[in-house]
């Protein structure tokens, strides 16, 4: 696994949660918000990396300008209650950069978010229930990169439950599965290639529940960082991305 002294990490959220006080409780256990939260863990984790995070609300363009992005090397994306408020510009923009080689990683119901089904082209449907169900999150190959040094399976006492079927294309890779009190299962953590980019999703971070303060989401989320960061790659841009007609050199 590479080293995470060059990694620049993006921490995107809508924000919208926080600014609605929807949950009630929700400053009580994301005083910094879900994104600051997310950039707490990476740097507890990473602490050579540099983690920025940014808004719906952050101007300009949800702070995803195309400066930003080609300074990201890998950008986490938490969304739920506005993901139609996203511009379709900036979700144009985030998709050339990951087809370009930018890491992707959607968190829970980013599954619905502009971008993650632009980069998955279906539906990304799922079921769901929220109740504070139990959730263990069982790693399918714990010598994956993004599973490494994870307990196996993370116990999570309260969440809201995602089950199947999950409306998208067969992943490259099923890191982990959960299963639900209710008796539900789920492939939460899934792997892809898009382009010279490496997309990875993870459910379990409900606004409702202090996932994000779990020190084995933490990791694995530092983990899915490493994974998706490609040190080394020159990122694709313009002309590069698509159809050329070179001259002939032979």
């Amino acid at each position: 696994m590479s080293s995470d002294a060059a990694v620049r990490v993006t921490v995107w959220n809508e924000g919208v949660h926080e600014e609605r006080n929807h949950p009630e409780w929700i400053r009580d256990i994301y005083p910094a918000g879900l994104h600051g939260a997310i950039a707490e863990g990476l740097a507890e984790h990473l602490p050579q990396a540099r983690v920025r995070t940014a808004t719906l609300a952050s101007t300009p363009d949800h702070g995803l300008t195309e400066e930003v992005l080609a300074d990201t090397d890998v950008l986490l994306w938490w969304g739920h209650a506005a993901h139609e408020q996203v511009d379709d510009a900036v979700v144009e923009r985030v998709h050339r950069h990951v087809l370009g080689g930018m890491g992707f990683i959607g968190l829970h119901s980013a599954h619905y978010s502009k971008i993650f089904t632009r980069l998955l082209g279906t539906t990304c449907s799922l079921a769901w229930r929220n109740e504070g169900e139990r959730e263990l999150v069982w790693a399918t190959d714990p010598s994956h990169p993004i599973a490494r040094g994870v307990a196996n399976p993370i116990v999570i006492d309260k969440q809201e439950m995602y089950g199947e079927p999950f409306g998208i294309p067969n992943p490259d890779e099923v890191v982990f599965l959960s299963t639900f009190a209710g008796g539900e299962v789920f492939r939460s953590g899934v792997t892809y290639r898009r382009g010279q980019g490496k997309v990875f999703y993870f459910s379990p971070g409900d606004q409702e529940y202090p996932v994000y303060h779990h020190p084995e989401v933490r990791k694995v989320l530092a983990n899915g960082v490493l994974w998706a960061h490609q040190p080394g790659l020159e990122r694709l841009i313009g002309d590069a991305l698509g159809c050329t007609n070179p001259a002939r050199r032979f």
